[in-house]
This record gives structure tokens, C-alpha cells and sequence, in this order.
């Protein structure tokens, strides 16, 4: 399939082109080894994809592991298939890495980016974010460390990771003011279950704003797939028993029965519905999701096809109004 095969998206008013979807990273060195992670890349990029996330924290969580294991996946897989051209590569700094590596202070940025860059086998990274907001940082110090990035040709564009309108708002203001380069991408939680905080404060401004919107947890953890319907479902995954936890509920089920009717009339999978509802969201440019294996790979490629009609889309959007 050449890379024709979707259409590509601005993300924000930088001049990265992104696919509709963006390839979460987390997987990588976690529940996906370094063999089926090169198969998944070359997948994503074979199908007309050319968007994946990951960062430098990936997957510190895991017993054993330090972090920067999903990024030396991806480095390696650079290496060995020569595909950097075809990819835009995002990444971030700021969560805890240990040791005293946490936040954004001007000095652990420049640090950050370059172990990241190391990992990665690359000398430049498309989009370099904020994974968290850092308060105890001067909003002028962070983005005039990232602007300096950009300028030494590190970096191509900034984005932002879990901040509240009103940090984002100041930090959009503080680009502009002092003419530093800006957050050009948002990566806020936001998904049929999970849309209260991104739509009231989040989104409007994105869209005024004109920054490109990369959501995670798109499916909600897995729970919009219908693979958790009732408390025992949760043995299902590692994450089954939080995920059940939150989202099962009458309104998590009024979500599916609906993900359901929509589903069967498309023919189509919930998890392939509820990716599509989010590609009709106003400022959404690419929502993350996950594979580990290549059917998976397939569903998230039939998402970026499947075209929701109207009375889809507002079914849908009343079965998971928060009210």
C-alpha cells in the first residue's frame, strides 16, 4: 500500500504532516518485544502511517526496567530498516526517571533530549513534549529551552502533555510575548468515556489556537474495545483491573451498547467506532492508540477508514454526554 493510503493532517501550525492516527509507543519493551515491535513499525509506515509516540519514561513502570526501553526499540529499528525519513518521531521529557530526573529545568531538558536522541539512534526529533506541566519551572525558562532546541536543529516543533487550559492558555501567551516558539500539539486524556475536561476548557482552545490535539488513551484503557462487560472480565489484561474499575458503570455500558448498534450496522469493531467518532472531534488531529499484533495493527487501519454518518455520530456523542 503506498504511502497515499491516508490522507495527512497539519499538526498545529508547524510543518509536521501527521497520519490520522498516531502508533503509542507504551507497547514497545513492555507487552511487545523487540522483534514484533520492528514488525509493527514497518507495518504502520507499509500502510501509509507515519506518526508514533513514545517517551523517555517508557516503561519505567515495569519491574526491572529503568526507562528508555521503548525508545532503544525504535533507535534500533531505525537502524536496521533506514526508515527516519518516513517517520515523524515524537517523544517527551518531565516525568520521573529517577535519580533526581524529573520536571523541566532548563539544565535537565538539554540533558533529557540528548539521552533521548541517543536512544532513539537519530539527531533530530519531530516533536519534542512536555509530558507533564512542571509549576516550579518559569513558564519563560521551559519554552526558551525548547525554543533553543529547535534552533540547534534537535527538535522540530513543541507540544504540551497533560496541562489545564489555563496553564496552556499562559504558556500559548508566553510563546507569543516573548517570541519564543510555542506549543504546537496538546496530548490530553480524551475518549467516548473520558470527555468532560478536554471539551469544556481544553478543546475550544486548541481550536481557536489552532494546535493539533494527539489524545491518549483513545480507547479508554481498552475498555471501549467490549472486551470488559462485567467485573471478571477483568483478569483479561494487567490494566483490566483499574480499567473496570472506572469505566464500568451505567454510563460506561450505555457507551458500549451504543458502540455496539453503531458497530453492527457498519460492520465494523467498538474499538474501531470509538476511534473514528474521536477523527470527527473538532481540533483532534491524531488520537494514540495501541497494537500488539498486527491484527490489531488492521483494526486501528480500518478505524482511519471507517466514516461515521451523522446519526452515528449523535448517538454516540448522547449515550456518553456526561451529564
Amino acid at each position: 500500500m503506498s504511502n497515499t493510503a491516508f490522507p495527512l493532517r497539519p499538526l498545529g501550525r508547524s510543518s509536521l504532516q501527521v497520519s490520522p492516527l498516531c502508533f503509542g509507543g507504551n507497547v514497545f519493551g513492555w507487552t511487545v518485544d523487540a522483534a514484533a515491535s520492528f514488525a509493527l513499525l514497518d507495518a504502520w509506515l507499509d500502510a501509509g502511517m507515519n506518526f508514533v509516540d513514545t517517551a523517555d519514561v517508557y516503561s519505567r513502570w515495569v519491574g526491572g526496567h529503568a526507562g528508555g526501553e521503548s525508545e532503544t526499540i525504535i533507535g534500533q529499528w531505525l537502524k536496521k530498516s533506514g526508515r527516519r525519513g518516513q517517520l515523524v518521531l515524537a517523544t517527551k521529557v518531565g516525568k520521573d526517571m529517577g535519580d533526581g530526573r524529573i520536571g523541566l529545568r532548563p539544565a535537565y531538558i538539554r540533558q533529557a533530549v540528548d539521552a533521548s536522541l541517543k536512544r532513539l539512534q537519530t539527531d533530530y526529533i519531530d516533536l519534542y513534549q512536555a509530558h507533564d506541566d512542571d509549576q516550579s519551572v518559569p513558564l519563560a525558562e521551559v519554552l526558551g529551552t525548547f525554543d533553543e532546541l529547535i534552533k540547534a536543529g534537535k527538535v522540530r516543533a513543541i507540544g504540551a502533555s497533560n496541562y489545564g487550559a489555563a496553564r496552556l492558555a499562559e504558556a500559548l501567551q508566553t510563546s507569543e510575548t516573548l517570541g519564543l516558539a510555542r506549543y504546537e500539539s496538546l496530548q490530553p486524556l480524551y475518549n467516548l468515556y473520558d470527555r468532560a475536561v478536554f471539551e469544556t476548557g481544553l478543546q475550544p482552545l486548541c481550536a481557536a489556537q489552532g494546535l493539533g490535539v494527539i489524545n491518549f488513551y483513545a480507547l479508554a484503557a481498552g475498555f471501549l474495545s467490549g472486551k470488559y462487560r462485567r467485573p471478571e472480565d477483568a483478569a483479561k489484561s494487567a490494566r483490566g483491573p483499574s480499567t473496570v474499575g472506572k469505566y464500568l458503570n451505567p454510563r460506561g455500558l450505555a457507551i458500549l451498547d451504543a458502540l455496539d448498534a453503531v458497530a453492527a450496522r457498519l460492520q465494523a469493531q467498538p474499538s474501531e467506532v470509538a476511534l473514528a467518532w474521536l477523527l470527527r472531534q473538532p481540533a483532534v488531529a491524531a488520537p494514540i492508540a495501541s497494537a500488539t499484533s498486527l491484527e490489531q495493527l488492521q483494526s486501528l487501519l480500518r478505524a482511519a477508514r471507517l466514516q461515521l454518518d451523522d446519526a452515528a455520530l449523535q448517538q454516540l456523542s448522547n449515550a456518553s454526554a456526561e451529564h
